[in-house]
């Protein structure tokens, strides 16, 4: 079965980081210039101006989850930031869930040290206008760290405050049959009982989905990524994919926009 591991990274990440980064696009990265700069005449239509541009600015969140112990799924995260932030009007950021092994066990799992990216925590969740979480498998389910996770966020069910948030998947297995969909699917249940939209990426990824000249984690639940034994490399398809699951989540969020989740003190039964 795929252990979704895999011991990377420690000594190749940085030339991986600089792999992922695409050439420049003048179309995106161009700065946009803002709307109503122009002078008004008066202190009304000038703070007039300055709420709507500040209303402007304020962009829709979604919130990338992952666990990654050896980093593969840590790269696929990186790279779907990079998809979501390419949409106007939506950021990504990056949380780590908390780790639930202890150090020694780490060390002895040979288990890399780790950017300093934010733990989230569970209240944050509710913040978030779109959720994307990735994770290892261990035998055909996420792994325990990340059930863990979801387990801690019963008073959230209770009230169901993520009720309508738009939530998506993305994987690391250790073998093509390891459970690149499997993985996903088991995890459907988490989001059922929350109440959250579940968007899959279905073949939106175009000819990409097709190619067979070569191994390709990922499926139309999400993006994925074979560790093999550890020493294998995330292929650009795989990075490529990732990137538009980002995208495609971030195009999702903005259709379902404005705010979703329920006021503070409010129920669904009321």
């Amino acid at each position: 079965m795929g252990k979704g591991g895999g011991c990377i990274f420690s000594k190749k990440r940085s030339t991986l980081e600089a792999s992922d980064q695409d050439p420049p696009n003048p179309d995106r990265d161009t700065p946009v210039h803002s709307q109503n700069q122009t002078p008004t005449a008066t202190t009304t239509t000038a703070t007039t101006v300055e709420n709507s541009s500040s209303q402007e600015a304020k962009k829709l969140k979604i919130f990338i989850v992952f666990y990654s112990m050896y980093g593969h799924v840590e790269c696929l995260a990186k790279r779907m930031k990079k998809g979501v932030d390419s949409i106007d009007g939506v950021e990504g950021f990056l949380y780590r869930v908390p780790e639930t092994l202890p150090m020694d066990v780490l060390e002895q799992m040979r288990v890399p040290q780790k950017e300093d990216l934010p733990v989230i925590s569970v209240d944050k969740l509710v913040e978030a206008d779109g959720l994307l979480f990735g994770f290892p498998t261990r035998f055909g389910s996420m792994a325990s760290q990340m059930k863990a996770f979801f387990d801690s966020t019963g008073h959230l069910w209770e009230q169901q405050r993520l009720a309508g948030v738009p939530a998506g998947f993305f994987v690391s297995t250790g073998t093509q049959g390891g459970g690149q969909e499997a993985t996903a699917w088991t995890a459907i249940t988490q989001l059922a009982h929350h109440g959250m939209l579940y968007v899959p990426i279905g073949y939106t990824f175009g000819a990409g989905m097709f190619k067979m000249d070569s191994i390709r984690g990922g499926s139309p639940y999400g993006a994925g990524v074979y560790s093999g034994d550890g020493t294998r490399v995330p292929s650009e398809t795989e990075l490529a994919l990732a990137e538009h699951q980002g995208k495609y989540m971030a195009a999702m969020v903005k259709r379902f926009a404005p705010p979703h989740s329920l006021v503070p003190g409010d129920s669904l039964n009321n």
